[in-house]
């Protein structure tokens, strides 16, 4: 069961030199998962066919063709992305019996490159929250302290890379929501530049602002599952025609000639003081191993808690209407003498309290008479937090700051506080605003071994710069 443990190229290369099968590897994973995940809840179905698809594997090595890159690994998705042959419910009651007839891009991809998919885990409802505590489906909690949360929305992929229950997992990131859950995770988590990885398939809650990508153990693995999911994809109008670097390749064990900026907004009054010293830690090691580190400003910072929930809200309410008993998905069975009656039980039934609340601020931002006092003036705030982004990237490669202000709190503690809730996103929201790529990695544990993340940002489609700094810290801060 060591071997459980393993990243993706450990696993690989126990493959290529026959110490492991496929079969093996997934016998010993269900297994693990069913003794573990009843008291953690990273999975909301997990695939019937997993050792049909692990023979396969065995028979594809033992043939003697050259191995694929993720040929035999088995891998989890968040249940946001759509896959043929699985639930594809956004932990949400309206979608609880919803089977996707197509797999997202992102799916083919890893089935092409020889990824065998565990299972859908679980999240906060359409996305919607920083806990995964939103769930219709009953609340993921933190393999590394199951009193806490796991983060959201991608908790459960989070969880499922961090219990050992897949070797890698997609998660999508739309304010922070593959970020935070690493942070609290204490994984890897890459939110990639908007428009890299194609987002066809994933089912929409902020279309400007969501994107899919990988959670690992590591930085390595992170670039190989990136290698495979990016790239322009024709069904998806924002995805980007550029080439795809070879992301493994930008990995580095020292950061000479790196210029890295510290924005001082990251550091704020009330944020956890073991976050803030694991993170100046951090960012000083980075001087140690030779990067050029200075103070900037990113002065428009402080409105981003604002601009995105206004932004996202009014997308998410546009987006959920699609919803309404009559396509797919639930319906509700009470009597209804009209089609309104019948949509008003329906998402009444079907959706959770957050979502209810997102939809409602959402239509009331778009609604006539606030439309320009709310939304169209959030839009030019976002051309301003962007601008301040290309100003800092003119001065220094990467950004390194805090993922969250805080550490994993317990469950419970602010679910029915939403504002408060809403600020664990203060230091991830603004990446998205803007379109940026950003990774967490771990930054060491807080006195009570607690996970904490560092946030490293880079310029549009700098994601091998982001790499090169994480993998060069990655080694010193293990």
């Amino acid at each position: 069961m060591e071997f459980l443990s393993y990243t993706i190229a450990q696993l690989l290369e126990a493959y290529r030199s026959k110490r492991l099968s496929c079969s093996e590897v997934t016998t010993a994973l269900l297994r693990h998962i069913s003794s573990r995940d009843q008291d953690i809840h990273a999975y909301l179905s997990i695939n019937e066919r997993l050792s049909d698809a692990a023979k396969r594997a065995d028979e594809r090595m033992a043939s003697g063709e050259p191995l694929r890159p993720l040929e035999g690994i088995p891998l989890a998705i968040k249940d946001n992305i759509c896959t043929i042959g699985f639930p594809t419910t956004c932990a949400s009651r309206i979608l609880e019996h919803f089977i996707s007839p197509y797999d997202a891009t992102v799916v083919e991809r890893l089935l092409a490159a020889g990824a065998i998919i565990v299972g859908k885990t679980n999240m906060d409802e359409f996305a919607f929250g920083s806990s995964t505590e939103n769930s219709a489906f009953g609340v993921t909690r933190n393999p590394r302290d199951r009193g806490r949360v796991p983060g959201g929305s991608s908790g459960g992929s989070a969880a499922a890379v961090a219990a050992g229950f897949c070797f890698g997992a997609l998660g999508s990131d739309t304010g922070g929501s593959i970020r935070q859950p690493a942070a609290f995770c204490g994984v890897t988590g890459l939110k990639p530049t908007y428009g890299r990885v194609s987002r066809y398939g994933l089912v929409a809650f902020a279309s400007s602002l969501d994107q899919i990508g990988p959670l690992t153990k590591d930085v390595g693995d992170m670039c190989l599952l990136l290698s495979v999911i990016s790239g322009k994809d024709r069904r998806d109008s924002t995805s980007v025609d550029r080439p795809v670097p070879d992301y493994p390749s930008f990995m580095r064990r020292d950061l000479k000639g790196v210029r890295v900026g510290v924005p001082k907004e990251y550091f704020i009054e009330g944020m956890d003081k073991e976050v803030e010293q694991k993170v100046r830690e951090a960012i000083r090691r980075a001087g140690e191993l030779g990067a050029d580190v200075r103070e900037i400003t990113l002065p428009h910072s402080q409105y981003g808690i604002a601009v995105y929930y206004i932004i996202a809200t009014a997308e998410a309410s546009s987006n959920l209407a699609r919803y309404d008993g009559v396509k797919y998905g639930h319906r509700s069975s009470e009597p209804a003498a009209n089609a309104r009656e019948m949509y008003f039980a329906t998402r009444g039934e079907g959706f959770g309290d957050e979502v209810k609340r997102r939809v409602i601020l959402g239509t009331h931002v778009l609604s006539a008479g606030y439309y320009d006092a709310y939304y169209g003036k959030a839009q030019k705030v976002r051309t301003l937090i962007m601008r301040d982004f290309q100003r800092v990237f003119d001065d220094v490669d990467v950004i390194m700051a805090p993922t969250t202000p805080e550490l994993p709190f317990p469950v419970g503690e602010k679910k029915d506080d939403p504002l408060r809730m809403y600020l664990s996103d203060i230091f991830t929201v603004n990446v998205n605003l803007a379109g940026l790529p950003s990774v967490s990695i771990p930054a060491g544990t807080s006195a009570g071994g607690l996970p904490v993340g560092l946030q490293i940002i880079g310029p549009h489609f700098g994601e091998e710069k982001i790499i090169a700094a994480a993998s060069a810290l990655e080694i010193v801060l293990q």
